[in-house]
């Protein structure tokens, strides 16, 4: 009877970092772009809101957005309805900063779901202003 052979030990698994940085960091970072370009690129809702322009700033301390309040009010000595609203064209932005205080039309989209507060603090964006006659 012949001896057996001996058998070569089996090669070592190496760890793969490549493969596990795609599937740990990069699938889930792409998941993330994608959702979020989906999300502020599809609109919830959008309409018209008019009011008196009550409050417009700039804010934030990293990603500094636009930000206003309109000021709803249907019949005098009735408490009005505050209306957070959110603007990301800075040419929308110059305009409304100098209509403070005037009756203004907006007509705005609102974005559910926007995973951070770089791109605006509310869901309602501002996309078009005009001014309205007393």
């Amino acid at each position: 009877m012949s001896s057996p052979e001996p058998t070569a030990p089996a090669p070592a698994r190496r760890f793969h970092w490549r493969r596990y940085l795609v599937g740990v960091i990069v699938i889930p970072m792409l998941f993330l772009v994608v959702y979020t370009w989906f999300v502020l690129h599809w609109d919830y809702s959008n309409g018209y809101r008019s009011g008196l322009l009550q409050k417009f700033s700039e804010k934030g301390w990293v990603c500094k957005t636009y930000e206003g309040e309109l000021w709803q009010s249907v019949v005098a000595n009735i408490a009005p309805t505050i209306w957070p609203f959110s603007v990301r064209d800075e040419h929308i932005a110059r305009q409304l900063d100098t209509l403070v205080g005037k009756s203004v039309r907006m007509h705005y989209t609102e974005h559910r779901g926007v995973p951070t507060t770089c791109f605006g603090e509310t869901g309602h964006f501002v996309d078009s202003v005009t001014v309205v006659a007393p």
